[in-house]
């Protein structure tokens, strides 16, 4: 299973980003799947997570300005960010609790998208 990101990039304080995890390989489904962030010498944190049937959460710090949304029939996550700040720039990972078979589950990581957020 692999998880490819998408949609990184340099933007301007105030603006938007639209990222994009997209699951590709053999597996029978995918339950929870989330973004999370990690700037050098801080750990990784949480940003958001949605559930296979939709329910979301969000790090109190990107609520109101992140929208997490899927796509089940494509596989693929989204992570709509509005409103961006400077301290919003970090590198962005998904992840993503896979049914490898029907009674195996595993997690996968994406490989890292830069979003960078000029003041």
């Amino acid at each position: 299973v692999q998880l490819q990101a998408f949609g990184g990039g340099l933007v301007q304080a105030g603006g938007s980003l639209r990222l994009s995890c997209a699951a590709s390989g053999s597996f029978i489904t995918i339950k929870d799947m989330g973004w999370y962030r990690q700037v050098p010498g801080k750990q990784r944190e949480l940003v958001a997570t949605i559930t296979s049937s939709g329910t979301t959460n969000y790090a109190d710090s990107v609520k109101g300005r992140y929208t997490i949304s899927r796509d089940n029939a494509k596989n693929t996550m989204y992570l709509q960010m509005n409103s961006l700040k400077p301290e919003d720039s970090a590198v962005y990972v998904c992840n993503a609790d896979v049914f490898t078979t029907l009674i195996t589950k595993l997690q996968f990581w994406g490989q890292e998208t830069q979003v960078t957020v000029s003041s």
